[in-house]
């Protein structure tokens, strides 16, 4: 390995200035802690580009199989050493190009022929963000795939669900957990098309006007796995849209995630004891020893601001530049690696979390209260054709009644429901069945047992779709 120098050493661009960096602009000037997960991306670009400069003659075979051996070997040094603090350099592409032209001599130098440092950068940037968006796609998939086995493992369950937190009308579990799926269904497909769009190959755009010699740049993209070349070299280097679309979709993965951890700490409290989460998931209070803290779903729930504010970031960083690189573009992975990073470690907890989880049958069973068939009754009254404003009001009226004389609502009489209106028959106390209610409700993204079946297979072939697997 090419051994650190004392002060700033190598840079790309020195040759312009009489002096050097001071002190404070070095520190604010240095990104190499930042961009070094990148030096993969890097070697691997280059080694394409050097492949590039050789198809368009720049670049003798001898001259390229020397500059592809010495990137190799540096892959090597940069994969044994310690991180990045081992070196001087102001960021991860002066490393390579450094240990490249101390390893192989003056050739090395032939390697940034006709590239720039933009287009280099945002390169590497790009081919970590395909790998980055493919992992998270299978984080994602995994994770509901979990939430629908556990969705399969409550049939026969049926909770009551709320609308303003308050009791509303009956659904099956099933029901339940499945509409806290398909919102990551569609981060899913949110993660397809920022993978299209990432996608895209900036190499070759140099520093805003493009590259003086003929590269191929189709080639180039063929080379590095990228479907499509950038049209606008200026639009090319500054183009991060894929970047903040990511931090976008981990900013609205996270909410998701928050709103399905929401449901876990209220429905585990003693209040509720709808769920029980896996002790690897819970933990203890240092001074009661009788809590069981759902920490797995509060650190969730807390992990939404960070990335919402990394969203933040990311767009104010691009709101102001104009046309070409800026260097304010320094700023953009910080928040785009927070996110992925963030998300790499919540949804696995998650996953683990659900497939930890108990539904407490009893205490579900327990919570089912008459009320929340009020509106079965007003249906009833609208089958035998009163209008439904008026069945409302009936029913509202039953349910007032009840409440009155401090009795459920399936404690009325007959007499009590037929004063309420004369259609109401003794067939009507079968209503009072949590169960027939779900059953009632068939139509296309109800709770019937056979429209929730429907909806196993739909959530199935959404994910096949939205996959982001190569």
């Amino acid at each position: 390995m090419g051994s650190p120098r004392e002060g700033s050493g190598h840079t790309l661009w020195g040759g312009r200035f009489e002096g050097g960096l001071s002190r404070e602009m070095e520190a604010l000037n240095r990104s190499l802690d930042v961009d070094w997960r990148l030096w993969r991306q890097d070697v691997r670009g280059s080694r394409a580009w050097a492949r590039g400069l050789e198809r368009a003659g720049i670049l003798s075979a001898a001259e390229a199989a020397q500059i592809d051996d010495g990137l190799c070997r540096v892959a090597g040094m940069l994969e044994a050493a310690p991180g990045p603090g081992a070196f001087p350099d102001e960021d991860i592409h002066t490393v390579v190009e450094r240990l490249l032209t101390e390893t192989i001599g003056p050739v090395g130098g032939k390697l940034h022929s006709g590239r720039s440092r933009n287009d280099q950068a945002a390169t590497g940037f790009r081919l970590w963000g395909k790998d980055a968006v493919q992992g998270l796609g299978r984080e994602l998939a995994t994770l509901i795939e979990a939430i629908a086995a556990k969705a399969r493992e409550t049939a026969g369950i049926v909770m009551p669900g709320y609308t303003h937190l308050q009791q509303a009308q009956p659904v099956p579990a099933a029901h339940w957990l499945l509409s806290r799926a398909w919102p990551l269904v569609r981060d899913l497909e949110h993660l397809r098309a920022v993978l299209g769009e990432c996608d895209v190959l900036p190499l070759g755009s140099g520093a805003l006007a493009g590259c003086p010699f003929e590269v191929d740049r189709e080639a180039l993209a063929a080379d590095l796995g990228f479907s499509r070349v950038c049209e606008n070299s200026m639009d090319g280097v500054g183009d991060r849209d894929w970047a903040a679309r990511l931090v976008f979709g981990a900013a609205m993965t996270g909410v998701h995630l928050s709103q399905l951890a929401e449901d876990l700490v209220l429905f585990s409290t003693s209040e509720f004891g709808f769920v029980r989460l896996g002790d690897g998931f819970t933990t203890g209070s240092s001074l009661m020893p009788q809590k069981r803290n759902p920490d797995v779903a509060e650190l969730t729930r807390g992990k939404s601001g960070r990335l919402v504010g990394n969203l933040t970031r990311i767009l104010t960083v691009l709101k102001g530049l104009p046309a070409g690189y800026n260097r304010d573009l320094q700023e953009d992975k910080e928040a785009v690696f927070d996110s992925v990073d963030t998300l790499a470690v919540v949804l696995p907890a998650m996953t683990g979390a659900v497939r930890s989880m108990e539904l407490v049958r009893a205490r579900i069973e327990k919570a089912l209260r008459p009320e929340m068939l009020a509106t079965d009754l007003a249906d009833h009254l609208v089958r035998r054709g009163v209008p439904f404003r008026e069945s409302h009001d009936i029913a509202g009226a039953l349910v007032r009644a009840a409440e009155e004389s401090g009795r459920e609502l399936s404690a009325l009489t007959l007499a009590e429901m037929q004063a309420g209106h004369p259609e109401f028959g003794p067939e009507g106390f079968d209503l009072f069945d949590p169960r027939a209610s779900v059953e009632s409700r068939a139509v296309r993204g109800g709770t019937s047992a056979r429209a929730v079946e429907a909806q196993f297979a739909a959530l199935e072939e959404a994910v096949a779709r939205a996959s982001v697997d190569p």
